[in-house]
């Protein structure tokens, strides 16, 4: 299962209504943050998680309102007596960009792994998920995020008997070990079947419509993806500052064929993006508008 959390859901600035926005995922004990912009740390305390166990923070790009929260999130981290070593995700530039922040943030009981991804795409496996990274179209370079969680096939225990596999190693194959024993090697793929259908999130903010989004979003659990602008008039508007509309999210999203979109990044004009959604719905109906802390926990369906 995926603990979601829509920590904040503003762009540009925080307003006193709205944090900026920045995703969490829990999953098995471990968290994932994607962007830290000003106030993220409220908005986490807000929510009653703690920053403490976040094994990794990723950034879309480095816009203030995206990463000008890390000195502030990783004070509290290390006040909260964390030893552990933080991995860092983002585009290239991170190192230099982590470096410079860390000027009011210089002394820390635990370290910093950078990750700086390379061309357009590029995968990395964290604690049991898929963290996929695709470049998008913003006026400066950035990426958008899938997050994945396979699912192996079900455990065939007459193929086991039949093989003459010991129930003592039964649990151990279903985890995906191979097992050496007696002079013969157990593989998994010997004893399950089939991929079962796993968990797929995708997270995209500050762009224009792209093809990657499509493709890396197809059939995703639930897409959440920016929505400047909900005033058809905007258009234009967006299309300048390489942004996008409530409405061609919708499209997005109906063209990629996810289950459920959540809209965010909200321009701070937009005071009630929930009046646009009729329109929205007209293009997907499964489409909302995000608020700050919203929440949904992703499980397996049966099969």
């Amino acid at each position: 299962m995926l603990d979601i959390c829509l920590l904040g859901t503003g762009g540009m600035m925080p307003l006193p209504y709205r944090w900026l926005t920045s995703l969490m995922v829990r999953y098995n004990g471990m968290s994932l943050l994607i962007d830290c912009g000003e106030g993220t740390q409220i908005a986490l305390k807000e929510k009653g998680w703690s920053p403490k166990p976040i094994d990794v923070i990723c950034f879309t790009h480095y816009h203030a309102d995206h990463i000008s929260g890390l000195p502030g999130m990783l004070l509290t981290m290390g006040n909260a007596e964390r030893t552990e070593p933080l991995t860092l995700i983002g585009p290239k530039g991170l190192t230099r960009v982590v470096n410079a922040l860390r000027v009011i943030a210089p002394e820390l009981p635990f370290s910093l792994i950078c990750k700086e991804i390379e061309g357009p795409e590029e995968d990395f496996f964290i604690n049991g998920l898929k963290l996929e990274a695709f470049r998008v179209n913003h006026n400066v370079l950035c990426y958008g995020y899938c997050i994945g969680l396979d699912r192996m096939g079900r455990f065939q225990p007459e193929q086991a008997e039949a093989l003459g596999i010991e129930k003592r190693y039964w649990s151990r194959l279903q985890k995906g070990e191979t097992i050496e024993a007696e002079g013969r090697v157990f593989t998994p793929d010997m004893v399950l079947g089939a991929p079962r259908r796993g968990l797929k999130v995708t997270y995209t903010t500050d762009t224009r419509p792209t093809e990657s989004i499509a493709e890396h979003a197809k059939g995703s659990d639930l897409f959440i993806c920016e929505g400047m602008y909900g005033e058809p008039e905007k258009r234009e508007k967006a299309k300048e500052y390489k942004h996008m509309t409530f409405y061609e999210a919708a499209k997005l999203a109906e063209r990629a064929q996810v289950k459920e979109l959540w809209l965010t990044h909200f321009s701070p004009s937009l005071t009630r993006a929930e009046d646009f959604m009729p329109e929205v719905r007209k293009i997907f109906p499964a489409a909302y508008a995000g608020k700050d802390g919203k929440t949904a926990e992703l499980a397996f369906t049966e099969e």
